[in-house]
């Protein structure tokens, strides 16, 4: 019988054991610093090996402490004041550290390179350290920023965070929360869906204020960031982040921009087959069966289990684990976090999953897509705790991945009204993953192309232009859409974080094409490879391992022409 709820006790069996264990770490960095500040242009090749593992150890044990108090607030947003509390404490031991990778990229080339070569574990984290330089400020200044950080961009970020997972949606009588309210714009009932839609804004307008002001804050702090870092453009933090080039993402961006014709093709297919005369936003995601099928939470986890079995054997037994060993949070609750993720935490623990599960389709395919990443971080591990933060670009990759071969296995026992269903389901997944993603991302770069302050009036308009691109005249937009740019977390939280969705989605559909084609036959090696890689090597090079260049314009039309494909399939059905 699967554990529906976090197992907390890895990481800590109680506050007071967490506790003991920020005193430890406390002390261990505090005695890194005696030991290394200032001296790593003295010490030899193999005392930087010492010390860059030692550097590790302690980055571990605050991410394991900082795992621990994440996971209780996603669980109940009153937990907010402790996860500040244990976040204060930690940004306080880890400025003992913080003069490490400062001075690191203060050696000169010739140092950094016979210290590199002497820790080939560290490569690709050493090298991407450099890149950072002209980025770099003092080491005061620096703890300074690290000071009030949580007083800062970050709790604007709790701000957003506790603030929806309090808000309620009447509906139909009930008090729902965001996921829940939402799940309702997949219903057959059209009723259902443009009734819910409205609730939804009903709700959302009242808090337009603070949510406006939110990300009026979140685009002023990126603008202060890139000033005093010197960074170009507000987006560029974000692809060094992602170890990707502005050639590379641009080339994305308008490859996807130049298909959208896809899109409209598409939804003109689907409003025939709904028999409307005009699709409204809150029809996008109709489905096409009048019943949909629902999916216990135990009968999604057989599902996802058999087909990960009859993928790969690594895929099948981590994922037995995780259903068995309390690594998943499954269902909603008042004041748990809206959405699903999964938490990579740290290798002496496991991946942690959130999910809001309501027994519809799509909640078995969000099932599949974090069991996806919990796999990717787990397999990570082998790399090291500095060497396994995967980039967003390839981070998605196993989530998206485990969708297709979700839908894969589905597909195959479907007649043809049911295949047409799960075609139009995955499609809609498809289009929200790769092209809405794009216009989320064309929002941003407009929003923080204005130096000043956006009204609410001007972030309703860049939506609504932003939105025409990808829907042209398939979709009509109802007034209510204006303001749905108001609930995207990602918008507050990660700044540019949507395109690595639209990267991935691409990138997968390259892959899962070559998967099914059957042209490389040790794909699956290959493909456990690149997962374990985790973020060891750089996106160009660990895609290089299947024969893809994604710094070529022709990479992203294969991915494209994957879409294209399942596009027409549904329409000649």
């Amino acid at each position: 019988m699967s554990k529906t709820v976090w197992d907390l006790s890895l990481l800590f069996k109680n506050e007071e054991e967490l506790s003991s264990s920020l005193e430890t770490c406390s002390l261990n960095a505090c005695k890194f610093e005696q030991k290394y500040k200032n001296t790593l242009k003295k010490i030899s090749p193999n005392e930087f090996n010492e010390c860059i593992k030692e550097y590790e150890n302690i980055s571990q044990n605050l991410a394991h402490i900082a795992t621990y108090a994440y996971l209780k607030f996603a669980q109940n947003s009153d937990e907010g004041a402790f996860l500040a509390k244990i976040i204060n404490a930690s940004k306080e031991i880890e400025k003992h550290i913080l003069f490490f990778e400062i001075e690191f990229n203060r050696l000169n080339k010739k140092t950094q390179n016979i210290f590199i070569k002497n820790a080939p574990k560290y490569d690709f984290y050493l090298r991407s350290l450099t890149e950072e330089k002209p980025h770099q400020l003092t080491l005061g200044i620096e703890r300074v920023l690290l000071k009030k950080e949580q007083v800062g961009v970050s709790a604007w970020g709790r701000l957003f965070d506790e603030h929806f997972s309090n808000m309620k949606f009447t509906f139909e009588g009930k008090k729902l929360s965001e996921e829940e309210i939402l799940s309702f714009l997949h219903s057959a009932d059209r009723n259902k869906r443009r009734s819910a839609a409205a609730a939804f804004t009903k709700e959302l307008k009242k808090h337009q204020h603070l949510l406006g002001f939110i990300f009026n804050m979140i685009k002023s702090d990126l603008k202060t960031e890139c000033e005093i870092r010197k960074y170009k453009i507000p987006e560029e933090p974000r692809h060094k982040d992602n170890k990707i080039s502005q050639k590379s993402v641009d080339a994305l961006i308008r490859t996807v921009e130049e298909n959208f014709g896809i899109v409209g093709e598409y939804y003109e297919k689907k409003r025939e087959i709904l028999g409307l005369d005009t699709l409204y936003d809150y029809d996008r995601y109709a489905p096409l069966d009048k019943e949909e099928t629902l999916f216990s939470y135990e009968e999604a986890c057989e599902i996802v289990l058999k087909t990960f079995k009859d993928f790969s054997p690594i895929f099948y037994e981590t994922a037995k684990k995780a259903f068995n060993n309390g690594w998943i949070d499954v269902y909603p609750k008042s004041k748990k976090s809206a959405g699903a993720f999964s938490h990579s935490a740290t290798a002496n623990t496991h991946p942690y999953i959130l999910l809001n599960y309501t027994n519809q389709r799509r909640d078995l395919f969000t099932l599949a897509h974090e069991m996806g990443h919990a796999i990717h971080q787990y397999l990570s591990y082998e790399v090291g705790y500095l060497s396994s933060d995967t980039p967003l670009t390839t981070a998605e990759t196993a989530s998206v991945f485990s969708e297709m071969l979700l839908f894969d296995e589905i597909k195959k026992t479907c007649g043809i009204k049911a295949k047409r269903a799960m075609l139009s389901a995955k499609i809609d997944d498809i289009f929200a993953t790769l092209y809405r993603q794009i216009n989320f991302t064309t929002f941003e770069r407009a929003v923080h192309a204005d130096k000043n302050e956006l009204s609410l009036k001007e972030f309703n308009k860049i939506w609504l232009r932003e939105s025409a691109k990808m829907f042209a005249h398939s979709v009509k937009f109802t007034p209510n859409y204006k303001i749905w740019w108001s609930y995207i977390p990602h918008f507050i939280h990660s700044p540019f974080y949507c395109y690595a969705y639209a990267y991935a989605q691409l990138l997968v559909m390259a892959l899962f094409g070559l998967y099914k084609s059957g042209t490389m036959r040790d794909f699956r090696q290959k493909y456990i490879e690149f997962l374990t890689l985790g973020g060891s090597k750089s996106p160009k090079e660990m895609v290089g391992i299947f024969g893809f260049d994604i710094e070529d314009d022709k990479f992203w039309q294969i991915g494209i022409n994957e879409v294209k494909k399942l596009v027409d399939e549904f329409k000649e059905l």
